[in-house]
C-alpha cells in the first residue's frame, strides 16, 4: 500500500546537492564502512549412505500417510526441516510455478489426488515429499517434509583442506581468485561472477559489516584489500552448512558523507526524505475524513501523528 501510494520517486542530482548543502555540520550523515567481497564455496561431500537413510526416512513417512496411520501435517511438524513451514503442518500456501524452485514446481504440479503423495524430489534445499491440497488456476497450495542430509566433521575437514590448497595455489600464482570461482566454486549465484558477491538489499556489490553473513563478516574483519581468508564454514542461503575462502576486493571506511563521493548514499536519503513526506501528506488528509474510535484506555497514548482523538 505504502509503495501504491508514493508511487516512483524520481531524484535529479540537483535536489541531492541542495539537500547536502543545507545540512549543518553537526547534521552530515556518517557513511558507515563497506565493503565488497568475492567468495568460493566448495560443498561437503555427502556419503552415499547418508543420502539413502535420508530418502527411507521419506519413503516410511510415505508409508504411514497412505496406510492412514499418519496425517501428512503431523509428520510435518514432528519431523520437516523447512522451520516455517513446518510450523503449518507443512503447508506453502498458494504458489505459481515462478515461485517454487523447478524441481519440486515439476513434481508439484503434476499432482493430482490430494490423498496421494509424491514421489522423493531432490532439490537445492535437500529431500521432499508433497502433498498437493488445492488448484486454482495457475497457482497450487501444497505441503511438504523437507529432510536435508548431515554433513559430517570428517566431510567438513576434507572440504577445508581442499580450500587451503586452493588458497596456497592463489597465492603461488598458479591461478587468479577469479579463476578459482569460476571452476572451483559451487556457489551458483556467485561463481560465473569472478565470485563477487550481491547484496540482496541494495542490488549492488557493496555490503555494510552487518549486511555480510555473520561468518563472512567474522572472515573479512580484519583483511587488508586483496587478502584472502583462511577457509571456514559457513550457512549458505539455502540453510546447508558449506566451506568457503574470501576475498577482500575494496574496503570504504567509514567516513562523514561528501556530496562527490557519496551521491547514490545521499540519493537514497533524498528519496527516503520524499517517500516520508508524501506518506506523512496522505496519513493527515486521511485523518480528516476519517472516522476512528479509539477505547478510553488508549486516548491518552503517545500518538506518533496527533489529531486522532479530538
Amino acid at each position: 500500500m505504502q509503495k501504491k501510494i508514493v508511487g516512483e520517486i524520481k531524484i535529479n542530482p540537483s535536489e541531492v546537492r541542495k539537500y547536502f548543502t543545507s545540512l549543518s555540520r553537526d547534521s552530515i550523515p556518517f557513511i558507515p564502512t563497506k565493503v565488497e567481497t568475492q567468495i568460493i564455496v566448495v560443498e561437503p561431500r555427502i556419503p552415499a549412505e547418508e543420502i539413502d537413510a535420508v530418502k527411507n526416512r521419506l519413503r516410511e513417512y510415505t508409508d504411514r500417510i497412505n496406510s492412514g496411520k499418519s496425517e501428512f501435517s503431523t509428520l510435518a511438524v514432528l519431523y520437516s526441516q523447512d522451520t516455517e513451514s513446518a510450523k503449518r503442518g507443512g503447508e506453502l500456501g498458494f504458489m505459481g510455478k515462478g515461485q517454487l524452485v523447478p524441481e519440486f514446481a515439476a513434481v508439484a504440479f503434476n499432482l493430482t489426488d490430494p490423498k496421494k503423495v509424491s514421489r522423493i524430489v531432490e532439490t537445492e534445499f535437500g529431500f521432499h515429499i508433497i502433498q498437493l491440497i488445492e488448484k486454482r488456476g495457475d497457482r497450487i497450495s501444497c505441503r511438504h517434509i523437507l529432510l536435508k542430509p548431515k554433513v559430517s566433521d570428517k566431510d567438513k575437514k576434507a572440504a577445508i583442506v581442499r580450500l587451503d590448497s586452493v588458497v596456497t595455489e592463489i597465492k603461488d600464482k598458479k591461478f587468479t581468485f577469479d579463476q578459482g570461482a569460476l571452476y572451483i566454486s559451487q556457489d551458483k549465484d556467485t561463481h560465473n561472477n569472478s565470485g563477487l558477491m550481491v547484496n540482496a538489499e541494495t542490488n549492488t556489490s557493496q555490503f555494510e559489516m552487518q549486511q555480510l553473513p555473520p561468518e563472512v563478516a567474522r572472515a573479512v574483519e580484519n583483511l587488508k584489500v586483496g587478502d584472502l581468508s583462511k577457509p571456514f564454514v559457513m550457512m549458505n542461503k539455502n540453510n546447508k552448512e558449506v566451506c568457503a575462502i574470501i576475498r577482500l576486493k575494496s574496503r570504504v571506511e567509514g567516513h562523514k558523507a561528501s556530496a562527490n563521493d557519496d551521491y547514490q548514499a545521499l540519493k537514497q536519503m533524498v528519496e527516503e526524505k520524499k517517500r516520508t513526506e508524501i506518506l506523512n501528506s496522505w496519513i493527515k488528509k486521511k485523518m480528516a475524513d476519517t472516522y476512528i474510535r479509539v477505547k478510553d484506555e488508549y486516548r491518552n497514548c503517545d500518538f506518533h501523528y496527533s489529531g486522532w482523538v479530538k
